[in-house]
């Protein structure tokens, strides 16, 4: 059995979006065709709607988040002002900077004009987030899409934000790690080694201090074995990236990532944010509670999160509390829990979903900037412990001479 994303129109005139189980296509399309559906398309779960729209081929055309959050911008702009579609696009698509932005827009207006919604348009280029289309989609349904725009604007604003400030945190830490890197390969296959002739005419009773001992023989060993040393390194770095790259790899790390202490309190408390966030916009166009949780809870980047929440979807469809569903998928914390019982109970599911997003926002801000303050003490005692033990390494043997000779062995 596999899994089909189908569109379809209902005897009340409305367009939804199913998940349907069949053997094969054909097997889905007359299933719902008997449950009395028009069914416009039919694709793979895996390739989406847009395998339908482009006949399984995908666009290459990826848009930089800055662009796309721009064009939104000014898309919303436009429709507020009462300008229609098709020329607002066709406006942003003659005055964009970006070529892939232009090359996206063109096809997207093509499609329009030859009687395409506007949702498939852009599901169509393969390239954007689910919860975009369907934030369109909604926009479509409910006459309202200039609002539904702006929600969603607002939503990739935060978004962006967010990146903007993991970025900016983790820059200076980066650079720290980098710079120590260089330095302690610097004294280690530099300095070291030029000092080892010093060393060897130097004489003492005891011989050489064990940590000159020590970072002698490292220091050789690698010197001496650099140019296959080297290439080991960047092939197994490589092989390590790529294998961090499937989902086995993925799903690993992520595991790992949510036991470290700050981390995964950091991780959490990001993805809740996130995930109120994009349930708040879906629920604000009109998108049902289920629907609402597939598309957002398949936008969450941490793979065992992701796992965790998919029993919530099978208890939502069961007639389960949201609630109550929520508290299955065992990460989430109980605060958000208890905010999102009292929207529920109370009709303002929306309104609280905002209030849990913006508390998680400042908490993980909060959290951030803790961990920026533990991470850059950390690598430079790191680094600092290194450069300690490589010039005690040097100066000791230098030091220990000059106390074993005439001046320093005491007179008789």
């Amino acid at each position: 059995m596999a899994e089909f994303i189908c569109r379809l129109g209902t005897p009340s005139g409305e367009v939804v979006t199913r998940v349907v189980e069949a053997v094969g296509a054909g097997e889905a399309r007359t299933q719902l065709e008997y449950e009395g559906f028009k069914v416009f398309t039919v694709a793979n779960a895996e390739k989406g709607i847009s395998a339908v729209l482009t006949g399984g081929s995908r666009k290459k055309n990826r848009v930089k988040q800055g662009d796309f959050l721009l064009f939104n911008q000014q898309l919303s702009a436009l429709l507020r002002a009462g300008i229609p579609i098709l020329q607002s696009i066709n406006l942003l698509k003659n005055r964009s900077q970006s070529s892939n932005l232009r090359t996206v827009l063109a096809d997207v207006e093509e499609k329009i004009k030859s009687g395409i919604p506007l949702s498939d348009a852009f599901e169509a280029q393969g390239i954007f987030p689910r919860i975009y289309t369907a934030s369109l989609l909604s926009g479509e349904k409910s006459g309202a899409l200039d609002d539904v725009l702006s929600r969603y604007v607002e939503y990739l604003k935060r978004s962006v934000g967010v990146s903007r400030k993991l970025r900016g945190a983790l820059a200076y830490p980066a650079f720290l790690l980098t710079a120590a890197m260089l330095m302690v390969a610097f004294l280690t296959l530099y300095i070291v080694p030029r000092m080892s002739d010093l060393f060897k005419g130097l004489s003492t009773k005891n011989g050489l201090p064990t940590i000159t001992v020590v970072v002698l023989t490292i220091s050789s060993t690698i010197a001496a074995n650099i140019w296959w040393l080297l290439p080991l390194v960047l092939i197994l770095g490589f092989a390590i990236v790529i294998w961090l790259r499937t989902p086995n790899g993925k799903l690993l790390l992520h595991k790992f990532l949510l036991k470290l202490p700050l981390v995964g309190n950091l991780i959490r408390q990001m993805t809740m944010s996130q995930l109120a966030r994009s349930l708040s916009t879906l629920l604000s166009g009109g998108i049902t509670v289920p629907d609402a949780w597939d598309i957002s809870s398949q936008a969450i980047n941490n793979l065992e999160l992701r796992r965790r929440s998919q029993a919530v979807l099978s208890l939502i469809r069961e007639g389960r509390g949201f609630t109550e569903a929520l508290g299955k998928a065992n990460w989430m914390p109980e605060l958000a829990l208890d905010m999102i019982g009292i929207g529920e109970s109370s009709g303002s599911l929306r309104e609280m979903l905002d209030e849990v997003a913006n508390f998680y926002d400042a908490e993980a801000e909060v959290r951030l900037e803790q961990l920026m303050t533990l991470l850059e003490p950390v690598i430079l005692v790191f680094m600092a412990a290194i450069v300690i033990v490589i010039l005690l390494a040097i100066y000791m043997p230098i030091i220990q001479t000059i106390s074993s000779g005439p001046m320093g062995g005491g007179g008789r």
